[in-house]
């Protein structure tokens, strides 16, 4: 019998495929348990997990929703909050439901982001079957770009950040480029750590400086009378997709959502009403609703890409934050390297002698990191590309692929009574779609303009 794991690589339909006729799912025949088969060297517990989700979302991006909230409103900003937080949990459940239900119905353990895209779309309706392989480079593709690309934005964000501190207490001139040449020291070392288990304690970290800075940041924006006049409630439709964006560029996390589940002692506990993925979100609702209500309530249209840029330079509390933040970053830039180093290297692994794969391993990071330092101290102004990422990426990792991927998995009568589920499914594709388009070209021409503006 050819291995099922086999076919899936080649894309061709694997040997459970059901036939069109029937009207029976596997998983209702088998009693194939895919948690009990996983074999996991070192898992993660529940909170391990949780503690690399909220990593996963809670990074610089939160110090850009003040700047969501002056596209969205002051009341639209919450009510806009909560219904992407919302989204982005019926989203998540899609995509590993989806992975979790393959995985029983053909009898495989452990399904990657690209790796459930191929064996759903392959085994799914004729019509589709032979976008399997195309769908599966996609979204590696589109994975690893996301990764990389957020990983210089936190680059510059470290960077800038000390650059502001270091200028302002002694009184120098360092470029942006120096700083981000010397974080590349750190970041040389935190992203040569491969098990993700040994990426928890940067994690828990990262978390914790974060939340401190965000503390200390929430204080300053509220130890004065906030007043909300000249402030926006309500959208401007034309800036609703850059704040749609920017709050999903915050959340940012799909792409790490199955190798953390992958990685779970327990994964039955990930989804559900209280599962760890809806207890991250939460938290983080919460984060992002202060952050940003209290931020353009304190700074108005003067707020800035992060909101730390708008605290006091003359108070050392302040600084200090700053620099608390660039350290959270700085600690998550290993888990940021993780994913598409993941995706690069089960791509290379086979064609690399195996006494050559940990020269190989460092060698491969270490190359990329320098062409990504390259490309931030070329281009400091990442951080308009902020609306990109949330638009472009999100758009197709958040929305398009796990709603694409729930339907066909469906097929041909999975869709609920009245196929009320196809319906669902085509407004939420829909959306994907709009925020894609209109999204992506409004940052572009948002890029555009202030590089007009600058060469003038």
């Amino acid at each position: 019998m050819t291995n099922s794991n086999d076919k899936l690589h080649h894309g061709e339909p694997i040997e459970c495929f059901l036939p069109e006729t029937s009207k029976v799912y596997r998983d209702d025949l088998d009693d194939y348990d895919p948690f009990v088969n996983r074999e996991i060297r070192k898992p993660n517990s529940n909170f391990g997990t949780l503690i690399h989700l909220i990593k996963g979302s809670l990074g610089t991006g939160i110090m850009a929703i003040p700047l969501a909230f002056k596209s969205g409103g002051l009341i639209f900003g919450v009510i806009g909050i909560i219904a992407v937080c919302f989204l982005y949990i019926h989203c998540v459940e899609l995509l590993v439901g989806t992975a979790h239900k393959a995985c029983k119905r053909y009898r495989i353990p452990v399904l990657g982001f690209s790796e459930t895209a191929d064996i759903v779309i392959v085994n799914g309706p004729p019509a589709v079957r032979k976008f399997s392989n195309f769908a599966r480079n996609y979204i590696d593709c589109m994975v690893v770009f996301h990764s990389l690309l957020i990983f210089c934005l936190f680059q510059i964000f470290v960077a800038t950040s000390l650059r502001d501190v270091i200028n302002n207490q002694m009184q120098i001139a360092w470029s942006t480029g120096v700083c981000v040449a010397l974080v590349t020291v750190p970041i040389a070392l935190i992203i040569q750590i491969r098990v993700l288990k040994y990426l928890v304690p940067f994690s828990a970290l990262s978390n914790a400086l974060m939340i401190i800075a965000f503390g200390i940041t929430l204080y300053f924006l509220v130890n004065e009378p906030v007043s909300l006049d000249n402030r926006n409630l309500w959208p401007e439709w034309e800036r609703l997709p850059f704040f749609v964006s920017t709050i999903l560029f915050a959340i940012q996390g799909i792409r790490f959502v199955l190798p953390i589940e992958n990685k779970m002692k327990h994964p039955q506990y990930f989804l559900g009403k209280f599962g760890v993925v809806s207890q991250a979100i939460a938290f983080l609702s919460v984060l992002y609703i202060a952050t940003g209500f209290f931020g353009y309530a304190r700074f108005g249209d003067s707020v800035k890409t992060s909101i730390t840029l708008n605290l006091p330079k003359d108070s050392g509390v302040a600084e200090f934050t700053r620099l608390l933040a660039a350290l959270a970053a700085l600690s998550q830039m290993g888990l940021g390297f993780y994913v598409p180093m993941e995706i690069i290297w089960r791509r290379i692994e086979a064609k690399i002698p195996e006494d050559l794969h940990n020269t190989a391993q460092i060698s491969i990071r270490f190359g990329m990191m320098m062409i990504l330092t390259a490309i931030s101290v070329s281009v400091p102004d990442l951080q308009l590309f902020v609306g990109l990422v949330g638009s472009f990426c999100a758009s197709n990792l958040v929305l398009i692929v796990p709603v694409t991927l729930d339907t066909i998995y469906r097929w041909p009568e999975g869709y609920g009574q009245c196929g009320w589920i196809i319906y669902k499914n085509v407004i939420l594709l829909l959306l994907g779609f709009l925020l894609l388009i209109f999204g992506t070209y409004s940052s572009i021409r948002r890029i555009i303009q202030t590089y007009e503006w600058n060469s003038k």
